[in-house]
């Protein structure tokens, strides 16, 4: 950290006490590529690094408080073998960080007992169990992209990467989208920052850059096998994706997700489906998005609906699946 330089501007208080706390404790951070980093491993560390299982992720962290409280806290409940801060150009930190502790055991203390700790009044954080996801999607790539121009720009402005798979957008016309899978988690972090900074020449408004959600990987997957008859004689079956058995109706579901959403202090999510494709059988397949305010991204993933008489409509039912999605996703995470 340079002293005379990031202390000054944003935040001037809140910096100047963090270097007076590195000093009063010989603590060292590093700041590279976005993210600034205590330990991993730690002073007086012996061994390997921990298994997994010993990562948890904060969020909801007011962008003004640094590791000279962060660090004690997370201290506190077991030992840290490694605590990651997300920064901002600014040196304001972006609301979120990880802390890998030495065993398992540790983790789950930290996550029982400083999940919803007010670091400040009416300030909750949240701590959860850390999802090493390595695979990004890169979505409103043109449709003129090729995967040997798309993986020749990509080593070029990220490291790490072990695949690159392109697929047509199926919801965006004349546009593709692709799934990037990396070494590690964190080689998938520093790329997705990389990349939502604009350091991608085939870059176009519209573009945007998340993490994988595994219900688009699976529909992505089920995309690829071409859901049309297999057979042209006899009692062949088709190649679909079984409807959902004693679907819920919509009524229902979105009851519990804002029993869910109030529970956890989170605001009404707002849902959008779009039907992409129709097939000759009848089977629809929808895209659904669901944003909910408070969530730092959107949950996004593709179902197959068939008309019936049920009384609900097929986005209705495109709904429920995403509803559903979501409370799988909140039932885990938070």
């Amino acid at each position: 950290l340079l002293p005379q330089t990031w202390a000054s501007g944003i935040n001037k208080a809140g910096k100047l006490a963090l270097l007076a706390w590195e000093k009063e404790t010989g603590i060292k951070l590093v700041q590279i590529n976005g993210q600034r980093r205590y330990g991993g491993p730690p002073p007086g560390w012996e061994g390997g690094p921990p298994p997994a299982g010993t990562e948890v992720y904060i969020a909801r962290l007011p962008q003004d408080i640094y590791e000279d409280t962060l660090i004690p806290l997370f201290q506190s409940v077991g030992k840290l073998y490694e605590f990651r801060l997300m920064m901002t150009f600014s040196g304001l930190n972006r609301g979120f960080a990880y802390a890998r502790y030495a065993a398992p055991q540790d983790a789950r203390r930290a996550i029982a007992i400083l999940h919803q700790f007010p670091v400040r009044s009416g300030c909750t954080i949240i701590v959860c169990r850390s999802v090493q996801k390595r695979e990004l999607v890169l979505s409103g790539l043109a449709a003129s992209v090729s995967q040997q121009e798309l993986e020749a720009s990509l080593h070029m402005v990220t490291e790490g990467i072990r695949s690159v798979t392109l697929h047509a957008s199926p919801c965006q016309s004349q546009a593709k989208l692709a799934v990037l899978k990396y070494s590690s988690h964190e080689a998938a972090a520093l790329a997705k920052k990389a990349l939502m900074e604009g350091n991608l020449r085939f870059r176009r408004a519209g573009m945007r850059v998340e993490w994988l959600d595994p219900q688009l990987k699976q529909n992505l997957q089920l995309c690829e096998e071409e859901p049309w008859p297999i057979g042209a004689q006899g009692g062949e079956g088709l190649a679909v994706p079984e409807p959902l058995a004693l679907r819920p109706s919509l009524h229902d579901v979105l009851e519990c997700l804002n029993v869910l959403c109030c529970k956890h202090r989170l605001r009404m999510p707002v849902f959008m489906t779009k039907c992409v494709q129709v097939k000759p059988s009848g089977w629809q397949q929808f895209w659904y998005q669901v944003v909910i305010p408070g969530c730092e991204l959107p949950i996004s993933g593709f179902t197959w609906i068939f008309p019936d008489d049920q009384g609900q409509s097929e986005h209705d039912k495109a709904k429920v699946v995403a509803a559903l999605h979501i409370l799988q996703m909140l039932g885990e995470s938070l």
